[in-house]
């Protein structure tokens, strides 16, 4: 009876993504997209061509098409929380995320090596094997890291009451977020993603009604790019960085946009839709890709797209989106196509015999915790 029983809980159909929190996941990829289009072409360099002419029309165009990335990384960390606080990591989840990951780590990095782009080093091997170097600005392997940390983080949303949540909230949000906007602090991915996290549980735990009216999220989420964006502005015309209120994602403008953005998208209702779904399904392997190292940054945004010498064009605004949205599309279609071959092909295989060994690592597991008395 048990062995049926587990066939039927296998068996069951997996639950359809919402199409709108899909939606928003796609639109935070290209923001960040966007933003790496601007800060890591050169184009805001020192001596470059923006720092030259910062309130050009050009200049303004960029600085605000690129202003959104680091609040971008925190939509696409809120979706995480949101859906992972009450779910749990299974093993399959896992090497789904890590697979993908050292698929592109590994596959980008021999493909620079064989073009004759990047040398074969001691040092570069080591690098590219050791998948963690540092927890600081390095979005996926931080990301793949603070993933470990969710079962942690789920034990203890699950023992704490509204009113410690919210505690919890205010001591992390004057902590980071407060010193975040008045100075610089000092913070690593791991920890602030734990901090989103944190946010994104309380909204899915504890709801409240003006998280569901998407009047007042829309009018909040207008509010917050208004000032945004005006912040960009004005920081740019009196000679200031021009991303200094959203240069970092635990800026307060920086969160309350996350927050309010996707207070907004989860409120909407459009139907299921496959494409948008199979379209976000890829969104981290395009932050992979086109993400993957400094080798990448010059092959792919100074090299072969130019930005800095296109940025003197009447089109260039149009020469941006199109860059922004081809990136994009590409990346998407890679990874599309690496699912297919290898990611479908290969968990076929861990479905039919993962059970069998999960099975006799339990029966090993229990009898561990039953010897050392460990409820």
């Amino acid at each position: 009876m048990k062995s049926k029983a587990n066939n039927s809980t296998a068996a069951a159909p997996a639950k359809k993504r919402e199409s709108n929190l899909e939606l928003f996941r796609i639109i935070t990829m290209l923001l960040i997209v966007a933003h790496h289009y601007v800060v890591n072409s050169g184009l805001m360099a020192v001596n470059g061509p923006i720092e030259a002419s910062p309130a050009s029309k050009n200049s303004l165009f960029l600085v605000l098409f690129g202003a959104w990335g680091k609040i971008g990384i925190n939509c696409f960390v809120m979706i995480t929380g949101y859906f992972m606080c009450k779910s749990e990591i299974t093993a399959k989840k896992f090497a789904k995320l890590v697979g993908e990951w050292l698929f592109y780590r590994y596959a980008i990095h021999l493909i620079f090596v064989a073009a004759g782009y990047e040398k074969l080093t001691p040092r570069s091997m080591i690098e590219i094997i050791v998948p963690v170097t540092k927890v600081e600005q390095n979005f996926t392997s931080c990301f793949v890291l603070f993933w470990l940390f969710i079962p942690f983080l789920n034990k203890l949303i699950s023992v704490i009451s509204e009113r410690q949540h919210i505690y919890l909230l205010l001591l992390t949000g004057f902590t980071y977020i407060l010193f975040g906007t008045a100075h610089r602090v000092t913070m690593n991915y791991v920890t602030w993603f734990m901090i989103i996290y944190i946010i994104a549980a309380y909204i899915r735990i504890y709801p409240k009604k003006w998280m569901d009216n998407n009047l007042i999220c829309g009018v909040l989420l207008l509010v917050s790019v208004g000032l945004s964006a005006a912040s960009v502005f004005i920081c740019a015309k009196t000679g200031h960085s021009a991303h200094t209120f959203v240069t970092d994602s635990n800026t307060f403008l920086a969160v309350s946009v996350g927050v309010f953005a996707f207070l907004f998208f989860k409120n909407i209702r459009i139907p299921y839709s496959r494409l948008i779904n199979t379209i976000a399904a890829s969104t981290f392997g395009v932050f992979c890709i086109h993400a993957h190292s400094d080798t990448m940054r010059q092959w792919l945004w100074k090299d072969k797209l130019d930005c800095i010498g296109h940025y003197g064009d009447k089109l260039m605004p149009l020469y941006a989106v199109g860059c922004v949205l081809g990136i994009f599309a590409v990346c998407v279609i890679i990874d599309i196509i690496r699912i297919n071959l290898i990611e479908k092909p290969f968990f076929k295989w861990w479905d039919k015999h993962w059970n069998s060994f999960a099975e006799a690592y339990k029966l090993k597991e229990d009898r561990i915790f039953k010897k050392l008395h460990i409820d």
